[in-house]
C-alpha cells in the first residue's frame, strides 16, 4: 500500500505459538485502530488463528492485513500444517519447526526491506530482528508475552542465584531485589534458570536484543503491577509500555470475541452458552489449562473427581490425548456430567472471553498463563492457581501473594510444556482450593472484592486518559517523531 504523508507503516511478526500470536495480533489491531498501517506476517496455518479478526477490522476500514508466507515443511521433513508450537505438536517434530523458523528468517528480512515499514514489532523469540531493523534504520519494539513481575523475577534469579543457597529442592528462598518479599523453591523455577542449558543461552540472546531495541510492549496495565512496571524499566534500562489489557481493548463487541482464536461453529457455541445461561450468577467454575498443556490419565482422574465432589457446576476445557485411556475416561465422565447437568466439557479450543464474561462464572482454575490471568482480571474473577511451565510459577506469585486474588492448588514442580512431569496434584488439594475460591464467605473476605476492583481498573486503563491509552498515544507520537526526523535527514541538501 502507498504510504500517506505522515502515516506510520508497521510490520508485526508473531512467534509460531497460539499463546504468543493472539496477544500480539490484538496489539497489532490496536495500532490499526489508532490509524497506524499494519501488516502481520505469519505462515498459513498460524494465520487461521486470527484471520477472522483481521477481516472484521479491514471491513471496518482499518489499515490492517495479513501477509502469509509458506512454511518450509518439506525442507525440514515435516507434514504440511505442522508449523506451530502447541499442545498437539508431536514432541519429536519440535526441533524441525525451529529449523523451519530459522529458514524463514531470510524471507522475513526481505519482507522488512520490501515493505518499507517505519518500525517493526516482533516477538521476543525473534531476537535477530533487532539487527534487521538497525540495518534499515528503523526502531524494533519487542513484544513480551509475560508479566512485568515474571521478567523481574527471572532477572533476580539470574543476577543473585538465590536457589544455589538452598540445601534441598523444596527449601524456600526469597527472590532478592524485588518490590515484594516473594518466596519460591528450586523446583518451581524454570530449568533454564536452575542450571545453564541451551534455553539459557537463547534467553540471554533475547535479553541482549531487548537492550538494543527501541523498547518493549507488555500486555499489562499500570494498576495491575505498577511496582514491577517501574522496577523492570529500571533494571533493564530500556523503554517499556504496558498497553493492556489488549484482549479487552481490541475485542469490545461479541463479534470480535467470537472471532478470536479458532472460532467454533455456531451450534457448538449455542451448547455451552445455553448451559451457562441456565445457571445461577457466580455459581459455575471455569477450568482451563491453556493451549499448550495435556495431562496424563492419572491427573485427569484427580481433576474429574475433585470437580464432581466439589458440589459446584463447572465448565472444563479438555484435549484429546491421542486416543488413550485418558480420552476414554473423559468421554465417560462427560456422559455422566450431562446426565447430572453438573458439568460441561469443551473439547479443544474454548471461546474464553465470551465464557469468562458470562455472569454465571464465579471463578476459575488456571495454569497461570499470562493471557488467562489478564483475561480473568478483566472479568473480575478470582483464581485457583495451578502453574505448570514457562513463567507460570512467577505469575502465581503475582496473583496469590501480590494482588491477593487467588488461592494456590498446591503445584510444586515446574516442567517443560511438552512433557507430563512427575507431579500429580491430588483431588483433596484441588478440592480445598475450589472450596476456598467458590466460598460465599471467603476466609480473607476480600479476594472477590479485590478482583472486581481490578476489573474496574482494567477498563479504566484503556479509556481516554487511562494509563494504557496514554502509553499507546505516547509511543505512536515518539514513532512519528522518529519517522519525521529520518525523512528530514533524507531530504536535507548535502552541505
Amino acid at each position: 500500500m502507498e504510504k500517506k504523508k505522515g502515516e506510520l507503516k508497521s510490520i508485526f511478526l508473531p512467534f509460531l505459538s497460539t499463546s504468543h500470536i493472539i496477544p500480539l495480533v490484538d496489539m497489532a489491531r490496536l495500532f490499526a485502530l489508532h490509524d497506524v498501517d499494519v501488516t502481520i506476517i505469519t505462515t498459513a496455518h498460524n494465520a487461521t488463528v486470527f484471520q477472522k479478526s483481521i477481516d472484521l477490522d479491514a471491513s471496518r476500514g482499518r489499515p490492517i492485513r495479513t501477509h502469509v508466507v509458506n512454511f518450509p515443511a518439506a525442507q525440514v521433513g515435516l507434514p504440511v500444517g505442522i508449523e506451530a508450537f502447541n499442545v498437539d505438536t508431536p514432541r519429536e517434530m519440535t526441533p524441525r519447526i525451529y529449523m523451519g523458523l530459522s529458514l524463514l528468517q531470510q524471507v522475513f528480512e526481505k519482507l522488512f526491506h520490501d515493505l518499507q515499514p517505519d518500525f517493526i514489532v516482533t516477538d521476543m523469540f525473534h531476537p535477530w530482528s533487532v539487527d534487521a531493523a538497525a540495518k534499515l534504520g528503523i526502531p524494533r519494539i519487542m513484544f513480551h508475552g509475560a508479566s512485568y513481575l515474571a521478567r523481574s523475577a527471572a532477572h533476580s534469579v539470574e543476577q543473585y542465584a538465590p536457589h544455589l543457597e538452598a540445601k534441598f529442592d523444596t527449601d524456600k528462598f526469597v527472590l532478592p531485589g524485588l518490590p515484594d518479599n516473594l518466596e519460591m523453591t528450586r523446583l518451581q523455577l524454570p530449568d533454564w534458570l536452575r542450571s545453564p542449558n541451551q534455553y539459557t543461552e537463547l534467553m540471554r540472546t533475547i535479553k541482549q536484543s531487548e537492550k538494543k531495541s527501541y523498547g518493549s510492549l507488555f500486555n499489562s496495565f499500570y494498576d495491575l503491577e505498577s511496582a514491577y512496571y517501574e522496577h523492570y524499566k529500571s533494571i533493564m534500562g530500556t523503554k517499556s509500555w504496558g498497553i493492556g489489557p489488549v484482549s479487552l481493548w481490541a475485542n469490545q463487541d461479541a463479534q470480535d470475541k467470537a472471532a478470536r482464536g479458532y472460532a467454533k461453529e455456531e451450534e457448538e457455541k449455542e451448547g455451552w452458552l445455553k448451559w451457562l445461561n441456565s445457571k445461577a450468577e457466580s455459581s459455575v467454575l471455569y477450568v482451563s489449562f491453556g493451549s499448550m498443556n495435556k495431562f496424563p490419565y492419572s491427573q485427569l482422574v484427580e481433576i474429574a473427581r475433585a470437580l464432581e465432589d466439589s458440589g459446584h457446576d463447572f465448565i472444563w476445557v479438555v484435549r484429546k490425548n491421542d486416543g488413550g485411556e485418558g480420552d476414554n475416561f473423559l468421554e465417560e465422565f462427560e456422559k455422566r456430567m450431562k446426565e447430572s447437568n453438573k458439568g460441561y466439557l469443551i473439547w479443544g479450543w474454548a471461546p474464553q472471553l465470551l465464557i469468562l464474561e458470562n455472569p454465571a462464572i464465579g471463578g476459575l482454575v488456571t495454569h497461570c498463563g499470562w493471557n488467562t490471568v489478564v483475561e480473568s482480571v478483566n472479568a473480575g474473577l478470582p483464581m485457583a492457581t495451578w502453574p505448570l511451565f514457562a513463567e507460570h510459577f512467577f505469575n502465581e506469585k503475582l496473583v496469590v501473594d501480590v494482588l491477593k486474588i487467588g488461592v494456590p492448588v498446591g503445584a510444586k514442580e515446574w516442567r517443560n510444556w511438552n512433557e507430563f512431569g512427575s507431579e500429580v496434584v491430588k483431588r483433596e488439594e484441588i478440592g480445598n482450593a475450589i472450596a476456598s475460591l467458590m466460598s460465599e464467605e471467603e476466609e480473607d473476605g476480600g479476594m472477590r472484592k479485590r478482583a472486581k476492583e481490578l476489573s474496574v481498573a482494567a477498563k479504566s486503563a484503556i479509556k481516554v486518559g487511562g494509563s494504557s491509552h496514554n502509553n499507546m498515544k505516547e509511543l505512536i507520537r515518539e514513532l512519528k517523531e522518529i519517522k519525521l526526523s529520518k525523512e528530514a535527514q533524507e531530504t536535507a541538501p548535502n552541505p
